[in-house]
C-alpha cells in the first residue's frame, strides 16, 4: 500500500490503494485496494473510492461522495456534496452485472455541484460545471454549464468560473486581467 497523504484515524484506505503525496482523507473514508488518488486531493467525510476509479491530482471531493468502479476524475476536479455517480445503466439486486460497468470521465478542472447525479458512461468536458441538482445523462462540452432534471446546457464558464455568453467568448478568458487564477494555474 502507498500512503503517502494524511487521513483520519477513522477513514480506512485497503492495502494496495495508491494515495499522492499531500492528499486528505477525512472522517470515514474508504479507499478500495486498487484505487489511484493523485497528489494534493481532499476526500471529505464519509467518501467511498471503489477499486477500479483513478482521481487526478488537486481534486476536491465533498462530503458524502461516492465514487464508484468506472470513474474517472481527471486533475483538479471539484465534487460536491452528496453528489451521485452511477456505474451500471440497468441494475438488478438478482443480476450481477460486474462486467457491465460503464465508464465516465470527468475532465479537467470541471466542477460537479451538490446533489448532482451523473449517469454513467457520461464525459464531461474539461472545465464544464454541473449545477447543483442537475442529472446529466449525457455527454457534456467543455465549458458547458448544464442545470436541470435532465441536465441541458444553460451557458458557458471559462476555468476560472467566470459565466460567459458564447463558446466563442471561451478561448479570450480575461481571467487573469480580473485577478483569478484558472485551474491548473500556481
Amino acid at each position: 500500500m502507498t500512503v503517502a497523504g494524511w487521513r483520519h484515524p477513522t477513514a480506512l484506505v485497503d492495502r494496495g490503494a495508491r494515495v499522492g503525496a499531500g492528499t486528505k482523507i477525512w472522517h470515514f473514508g474508504h479507499v478500495m485496494a486498487g484505487a489511484w488518488i493523485g497528489p494534493r486531493c481532499v476526500l471529505g467525510q464519509n467518501v467511498f473510492v471503489g477499486s477500479k476509479v483513478r482521481i487526478g491530482a488537486g481534486c476536491r471531493i465533498q462530503n458524502n461522495v461516492s465514487i464508484y468502479d468506472g470513474v474517472v476524475l481527471e486533475d483538479e476536479v471539484f465534487v460536491g456534496p452528496s453528489a451521485v455517480f452511477t456505474n451500471v445503466r440497468t441494475p438488478r439486486a438478482a443480476v450481477d452485472r460486474r462486467a457491465e460497468l460503464a465508464r465516465t470521465l470527468v475532465g479537467r478542472g470541471a466542477t460537479i455541484g451538490a446533489n448532482a447525479t451523473i449517469v454513467c458512461g457520461a464525459t464531461i468536458g474539461p472545465y464544464a460545471f454541473v449545477g447543483a441538482g442537475a442529472v446529466v445523462t449525457s455527454d457534456v462540452a467543455p465549458h458547458a454549464v448544464m442545470t436541470g432534471v435532465p441536465a441541458r446546457r444553460t451557458g458557458w464558464i471559462c476555468r476560472c468560473g467566470a459565466t460567459r455568453g458564447s463558446a466563442k467568448e471561451i478561448a479570450r478568458c480575461d481571467c487573469d486581467a480580473l485577478g483569478r487564477r484558472g485551474a491548473g494555474q500556481r
